[in-house]
């Protein structure tokens, strides 16, 4: 459920750029994401101690000529124009460093901060013929990463070809650590194999389950994506498809909401997991019916009334526990530790500014973050980034409280019962 076209230029740029210079000690590559490299006032400390040698510094808008002249040699294709060059200059999610020498640029690093999480990914690194073979490209790895850590970002993401030895040891000389791969990723075929770095150290007691991905195919479906994945991880037997996700949509849809189609609610999840076999259990921390205040038409507010008294009746009637009662972040780590799994419904207003009802499966939990399964792939962000996506543990506190109600709530699911 990942978009080819769009990935396709950061991981074909990276393949070619180490079988063009495997013989070369100055690698370079392309990669994606994490926070504002406008907001750090910090000036990036030199690697290089000569005065004669590179200076790393942030980026600015008249680099873009040069920027884009370093594209056309170190990239066959798939080069960013200078559109996009000046979209990332000006971006405020972002960190953008380039290395020079007496006024010639020699190569540049790129990294995407996403916001809301505590996440960076590596989305371009390229260093010029001229800069080859004196450690540039080490050097802008380390000041990126330094940035992006001075912005709250706790991990460095990327993807690398399972059969580039040389890129693959390099990463690894500089921290990083397979984490999952990713099959048939490029456009041969190629399996990926996915790297991460824990950039700002955390003492870490990770509880977390292997749970598949799966983006949700309507801007309205997040809440059956999300239940989707937790009775995959659940389950051998269950198989999410798009005709079992706009079904699940149906089961438990709110009918209405702010604008276009209603959302899930929490109990008709809960419902339409149960129907399929899964134990679940519902979590509210209010006792009035659900997203009313998310439509203004009396008629459509009395519509969501029905639904909601329909919902807790149906539940009462078949036993799902509706517990009125706020959760804890320690009784989510219990329910991992249990081997269950959780939806969650969080604002989407840390993520991307809009003040959205969102479904999300919780997949793992330590002392600093909580780690996420989002159905919905931003198009500016590659979707393998969806998965256990970092939050902060008091950025969750905050996400997870929606609307003027402050509704905060979770579905419980636990494999299905036998006998």
């Amino acid at each position: 459920m990942f978009n080819r076209a769009k990935d396709r230029r950061i991981f074909v740029q990276l393949l070619s750029f180490f079988n063009a210079f495997d013989n070369v000690a100055e690698p370079q590559f392309r990669g994606v994401h994490c926070r504002p490299v406008a907001d750090l006032h910090m000036p990036v400390a030199n690697a290089f101690p000569s005065p004669a040698s590179p200076q790393i510094r942030a980026v600015t808008a008249a680099d873009v000529p040069a920027l884009h002249a370093l594209e056309q040699v170190c990239f066959d294709g798939d080069r960013l124009s200078r559109r996009r060059l000046r979209h990332w200059v000006a971006a405020d999610n972002r960190v953008f460093l380039v290395a020079e020498r007496a006024g010639q640029l020699l190569g540049y690093i790129l990294v995407l901060l996403r916001r809301g999480t505590r996440l960076a990914r590596l989305y371009s690194l390229a260093v010029g013929p001229a800069g080859r073979g004196q450690g540039i490209g080490r050097a802008l790895l380390a000041a990126a990463e330094e940035a992006s850590s001075h912005s709250g970002r706790l991990f460095m993401r990327l993807e690398v070809a399972e059969g580039n030895e040389a890129a693959i040891a390099l990463y690894q000389q500089q921290g990083y650590r397979t984490f999952g791969s990713y099959p048939n990723y490029y456009e041969d075929d190629g399996n990926a194999l996915r790297m991460q770095k824990r950039i700002r150290y955390r003492p870490e007691n990770l509880h977390r389950l292997s749970v598949p991905w799966y983006g949700q195919t309507t801007e309205f479906t997040c809440g059956p994506a999300a239940a989707m994945m937790a009775m995959a991880a659940l389950s051998a037997d269950y198989t999410p498809s798009v005709s079992e996700e706009l079904s699940l949509w149906r089961e438990a849809t709110t009918i209405f909401m702010a604008s276009g189609h209603g959302g899930c609610h929490p109990i008709g999840l809960a419902l339409a997991m149960r129907a399929r076999g899964f134990d679940c259990a519902v979590y509210l921390n209010q006792h009035t019916p659900l997203f009313v205040d998310g439509v203004r038409a009396a008629a459509k507010k009395a519509v969501v009334q029905q639904v909601d008294a329909d919902y807790r009746a149906n539940a009462r009637a078949q036993k799902i526990p509706v517990i009125e009662q706020e959760f804890t972040q320690v009784q989510l780590q219990a329910w991992l530790e249990e081997g269950a799994l959780a939806l969650l419904l969080i604002s989407t207003y840390r993520l991307d500014g809009k003040k959205v009802p969102h479904w999300v499966t919780l997949t793992g939990i330590d002392e600093e973050c909580l780690y996420v399964h989002d159905p919905d792939s931003d198009d500016e962000y590659n979707p393998l980034d969806s998965q256990y996506l970092p939050i902060a543990r008091d950025d969750f506190a905050r996400m997870s409280l929606f609307g003027k109600e402050k509704l905060r709530t979770a579905v419980v699911v636990r494999r299905a019962r036998t006998g």
